[in-house]
């Protein structure tokens, strides 16, 4: 039942979420996406009361090397999970440009066929400068996709490299997508995304079959000197290729396996429950950095700090040139 209290725009919102509404869908996300303090706080509304029709679906995150074929691996494994009869919800983040601020958004036209499938439903969203390879609302996305009874959520990366480590705090199974011949075994124990890892997939191995077999035993050995997340799950080492379709179905069957184990074991509530307590505390680091800004002390002192700053500048490229 709808909270009375929302506004009739909202409770339209909510409504249509349930009813698995393509366009209210991507209006509530973009609704939680906007930085305006009204739209922030309809959107924790229209949260509070989607809240209890979340939770049911398995989370994936996916990172890895640009050109490491993530778009393509995400639709090939989208249109299996569709014809196995599953729901499938992709929240692809795209990186934002420094200098303009604006992001391409263009992941729908990497996954064309998927975008096509009326039980699929792919949100690009830009990464405005957060850190982490996510967006600063992939986690509230992810439980308007749950409660519009998507049952796989999957999470694609900016793609930037060893520090794509905040998607393995907001998902039930990271998995690390890899190159053949993209590094040795020792260059992977240094990275420290592969420790996140819960399962690692080495895509395009029709290319270089012999080379691909050796990066995957070159992965299971480093794995095997890094301590495991749990004692019941040692993560997997797949070989595959997206763009045939090889390998996507053995890969899923893994997947089910890991949330098999860790749900039998209690391993993923619990994840989930440290997970839930992170997203407070990052609510609340953002809404205390949001209050600073807006403090009226704090706009104040804006105009002179930027003058400052800009007087700094010129006297250090003036300091280099001499």
């Amino acid at each position: 039942m709808l909270p009375e209290a929302l506004p009739e725009e909202d409770q339209k919102l909510v409504s249509g979420v349930l009813a698995r509404q393509a366009r209210a869908i991507a209006r509530t996300i973009t609704l939680i996406e906007s930085t305006r303090p009204d739209h922030q706080e309809r959107a924790q509304a229209v949260l509070e009361a989607l809240l209890p029709h979340t939770g049911n679906g398995i989370r994936v995150g996916i990172s890895g090397v640009p050109g490491g074929g993530k778009s393509t691996f995400i639709e090939a494994l989208g249109l299996y999970l569709i014809g196995e009869g599953h729901r499938v919800a992709v929240l692809a983040v795209d990186p934002s440009s420094s200098v303009t601020g604006g992001s391409i958004l263009g992941d729908k036209t990497r996954m064309e066929r998927l975008c096509q499938e009326k039980d699929a439903y792919i949100r690009p969203s830009p990464s405005a400068g957060s850190l982490g390879g996510v967006a600063d609302r992939t986690r509230e996305a992810m439980l308007v996709c749950e409660a519009a009874g998507f049952d796989v959520i999957i999470v694609e990366t900016v793609g930037v490299g060893q520090s794509e480590t905040a998607v393995a705090g907001m998902v039930d199974a990271f998995v690390l997508l890899q190159l053949p011949n993209a590094g040795d075994d020792l260059q992977a124990i240094k990275k420290g995304i592969v420790e996140m890892a819960d399962l690692v997939v080495f895509n395009k191995t029709d290319l270089d079959p012999i080379a691909a077999q050796l990066a995957i035993q070159q992965m299971k050995g480093a794995l095997s000197m890094l301590r495991a997340h749990s004692a019941r799950w040692q993560p997997p080492v797949l070989g595959l290729s997206a763009l045939k379709g090889l390998g996507v179905k053995e890969f899923w069957a893994e997947i089910e396996r890991f949330r098999q184990v860790m749900g039998d074991t209690g391993e993923l509530w619990k994840k989930r429950q440290h997970q839930s307590l992170a997203w407070m505390w990052t609510l609340i680091d953002m809404g205390l950095r949001t209050h600073f800004r807006q403090h009226p002390g704090v706009q104040g002192s804006l105009p002179a700090a930027r003058h400052d700053e800009q007087i700094f500048s010129v006297s250090v490229r003036h300091d280099s040139w001499r």
